[in-house]
């Protein structure tokens, strides 16, 4: 039986299960700057910002990602010593996004993804104890919001396409799938190791600080990859994003898709155990530099 969890969908408008809705439902729409409620929705933000968005936002500003995550954005689990998440930090002693001005938003080509599908929100839909990727929407109507009574009729798909989403969902989609991956495995996968928990944040939210990791000697010593593609990780955020999606399948799922050293191999062979017993003891270091060593590869 399918069961709709709106709280496992970055994108999620609220905590209650809405009225699923697909592509074609059309409905009326429209923000603009004369608008009586310009601005409004941006007063007093929840916004959850996927690996992609960082990356466009940080590239925008000059920041490395390590200045962008502690500059503008605040941690967040998504379940208890799980995997965790990055949103928006709001103005110093209020609720109102920091990019928000009279003239509207200031990063407006970049904004994030949550930002662009408003008033529309994404559903993950998954069968109980399984991992699927379905998605459905929402509308999401708010009293402040003014623009459902704008003469502007449009689907859901038109809406989508207007706003520039589909190359956004595209990009996180490894993200999304991580998420509902873990929830979805539940006890199969158990709780996450606290050196997991930092690799998963590396990986997909500080990129600048995974492509020093993967420069890592202990990076080098526990994968093969061609030379072509590892100069391009070392140049492209968006190649790296990706790659981290696959690495973090393999490192937290054992899904192999790249290639390992027979050296890291027999490093992980023989010492399974007594990395186990490490793991269970790094739960209360406070501090870790993952690129200190190699990678357990189960």
């Amino acid at each position: 039986m399918s069961e709709v969890d709106i709280n496992e969908s970055p994108y999620a408008a609220s905590p209650v299960v809405p009225e699923l809705l697909d592509e074609s439902y059309r409905f009326n729409f429209r923000c603009h700057k004369d608008i009586d409620c310009f601005n409004a929705c941006c007063k007093n933000i929840d916004i959850t910002l996927t690996p992609y968005d960082i990356i466009r936002l940080k590239q925008r500003l000059g920041l490395q990602s390590h200045e962008f995550l502690r500059e503008y954005t605040v941690p967040f689990e998504f379940e208890k010593d799980g995997m965790a998440g990055v949103k928006f930090k709001p103005v110093d002693g209020g609720t109102a996004c920091r990019f928000m001005t009279e003239e509207g938003c200031s990063v407006y080509e970049d904004r994030p993804t949550s930002c662009r599908y408003y008033p529309v929100g994404l559903v993950a839909l998954r069968k109980q104890d399984e991992y699927t990727d379905t998605r459905s929407f929402a509308l999401v109507k708010e009293p402040h919001c003014h623009g459902h009574f704008e003469d502007n009729e449009m689907s859901i798909a038109e809406y989508r396409e207007d706003q520039g989403v589909e190359e956004f969902d595209q990009a996180a989609r490894g993200w999304h799938q991580l998420i509902l991956k873990k929830k979805s495995s539940g006890p199969a996968i158990g709780k996450l190791s606290l050196r997991s928990r930092q690799l998963f944040f590396m990986a997909n939210y500080d990129m600048d600080r995974f492509r020093e990791f993967v420069r890592s000697e202990g990076f080098r010593t526990s994968f093969i990859l061609d030379e072509e593609e590892y100069n391009t990780l070392l140049e492209d955020d968006y190649a790296l994003m990706q790659f981290g999606f696959r690495f973090l399948r393999q490192v937290l799922f054992g899904e192999v898709s790249i290639d390992t050293t027979e050296a890291a191999k027999a490093a992980h062979s023989e010492k399974a155990n007594a990395e186990y017993e490490a793991l269970k003891a790094e739960r209360d270091v406070k501090t870790y530099d993952p690129a200190s060593e190699p990678i357990d590869i189960a």
